[in-house]
């Protein structure tokens, strides 16, 4: 921890049962630390700020488990859930109970909000289940049972996300979103309506206006803010849709449930229309398909 992060005094009241495991994945700019460990400490120093001082701002998402952290005069318990944010160039004091959880580290230069207004944050709770936060864990949680979906590419896309995302967090914390640079904004934005399309594939109503309504803009400026993406709003959860219907179908568990009924709960209420499409996207009828299976 000492060399990935930064300089730390580490310790533990049982050194001699004390066991540790951790993972480091490196999503330039980011680092992001799956890590269970036994009841330990760790402190940052002054001397130590001296020696290095890689200017991280440091968060914590304990999955199970407890932090104790101290700093900028203030201190704080966390539990499952509740994200807190570090600076890795104050002095800072961190006890655990036993604790699985995950680590990022985010450099300071790229979260565009103002050194001082960022400090108010300091060891406080982040919310994990609402908002920003939750979209924010639910990726780190992700990326901490399972990296195989991505390749070496994906990871400079998910280490910008996820950068955007602690930018938002913080700044929607403080109430200032306006902190933040438009395109960091609309980036957000766009992730949050991928969120709510991924939640409602099985509503026939979902369109650009109810997805509008539902996050308190114009249907114009949904259409605007996907206009840097390969494929319209349409079309692409049009192929959300047939992508959940294809993994149904090639489920054996499934096999007794009838095709139209695996259509209507991805958002196809009819099954002739349905089928069409299917039959062009992927070249076989849906019954075709499911027979491969």
């Amino acid at each position: 921890m000492s060399k990935t992060l930064c300089p730390m005094d580490l310790d533990s009241e049982h050194p001699e049962h004390f066991q540790a495991e951790t993972r480091v994945l490196e999503l330039q700019p980011v680092s992001v630390w799956p890590t269970t460990v036994e009841p330990m400490s760790w402190r940052r120093t002054p001397r130590l700020i001296r020696h290095s001082d890689p200017e991280y701002y440091h968060l914590t998402f304990p999955i199970t488990g407890s932090v104790g952290i101290t700093q900028a005069g203030r201190e704080a318990v966390h539990g499952p859930g509740e994200m807190y944010v570090v600076d890795t160039s104050q002095p800072f004091h961190c006890v655990t109970s036993r604790l699985h959880g995950v680590g990022l580290e985010v450099p300071r230069k790229l979260v565009p909000l103002r050194k001082e207004k960022a400090d108010l944050l300091l060891t406080r709770r982040l919310p994990g289940d609402e908002g920003y936060g939750s979209l924010l864990a639910q990726l780190l949680g992700q990326l901490a049972k399972d990296t195989g979906p991505y390749g070496p590419a994906d990871g400079p896309r998910l280490g910008s996300i996820i950068v955007d995302l602690l930018s938002s967090l913080l700044a929607h914390v403080l109430d200032r979103e306006t902190f933040l640079p438009p395109e960091t904004r609309q980036r957000t934005l766009s992730l949050r309506i991928r969120a709510f399309i991924e939640e409602n594939l099985d509503d026939p109503e979902l369109t650009p206006r109810s997805i509008a309504e539902a996050h308190h803009i114009s249907p114009s400026y949904v259409h605007r803010v996907f206009q840097q993406e390969e494929e319209t709003l349409a079309a692409w959860i049009r192929r959300r849709r047939l992508e959940r219907v294809r993994r149904y179908l090639a489920d054996p568990a499934l096999n007794d449930t009838p095709i139209y009924a695996l259509a209507a709960r991805c958002g196809f209420p009819c099954g002739a229309d349905f089928s069409r499409i299917f039959r062009r996207t992927y070249g076989l009828t849906p019954r075709e398909f499911r027979r491969q299976y």
